[in-house]
């Protein structure tokens, strides 16, 4: 599923036209970015939750040449789904 995929079973299912669908979903995205820009944890009860964690700086291996590598530390977001949603696909 791709994002007009969703935009158009978010229409259907709401009853709403596909460009209000759009605009919501671009709404909410945007609040959750903002949301993990802020370090902030983002829960939807049920379906998941967002959140911020730093990796640290490690090596590494360039596979092609076997040589050594720094990779720097940075933010990597992670998603844990929730328990409906779990549920739902097992």
């Amino acid at each position: 599923m791709n994002k007009t995929d969703l935009i158009n079973g978010m229409a259907e299912n709401a009853g709403i036209t596909k460009a209000a669908a759009k605009k919501a979903l671009d709404g909410l995205l945007i609040d959750i970015e903002g949301a993990l820009q802020k370090g902030n944890r983002v829960s939807l009860v049920g379906f998941g939750s967002w959140s911020v964690t730093r990796r640290a700086a490690r090596e590494g291996r360039n596979p092609q040449t076997g040589k050594t590598i720094k990779i720097k530390a940075k933010n990597v977001v992670k998603f844990k789904a929730g328990s409906d949603l779990s549920d739902a696909v097992n």
